[in-house]
């Protein structure tokens, strides 16, 4: 065997991690930065939204107590359509109520009164 076709030891070893790779990807993903100061947490979890719950009035309750865990985050206050039984209630809150709800805290409002009734929505 000839000299010309002999590999050092640093090509042969860049040779051999070159075939062993071949096949295979290697992703790499961060954040930026390089402080060391620990893992990653990952983004904060988002709040689950919330359902209330409707009281019997009439001899009927009503659904759509929903507020979406972008509501609840938003800021602003929202009104909710409670419907069923062939009419419409609607419940409205205001953003520290939201606040309160998203916090775990216990919250009864009655409805509009519609029909010669409300109903009590009770969150948490």
């Amino acid at each position: 065997m000839s000299d010309d076709t002999l590999l050092t030891r640093r090509e042969f070893t860049v040779e051999s991690a070159l075939a062993m790779l071949a096949g295979v990807t290697i992703t790499i993903t961060g954040c930026g930065g390089d402080d060391n100061s620990g893992p990653n947490p990952g983004p904060s979890p988002q709040p689950d939204g919330k359902t209330g719950t409707v009281s019997s009035s009439a001899g009927h309750t009503h659904t759509g107590a929903d507020i979406t865990a972008a509501q609840l985050t938003a800021g602003n206050a929202i009104s909710l359509t409670l419907v069923g039984s062939g009419h419409t209630h609607t419940v409205a809150l205001s953003q520290t109520e939201l606040t309160q709800i998203n916090a775990g805290t216990r919250v009864s409002k009655d409805s509009s009164n519609d029909q010669a009734h409300t109903h009590l929505v009770t969150f948490n």
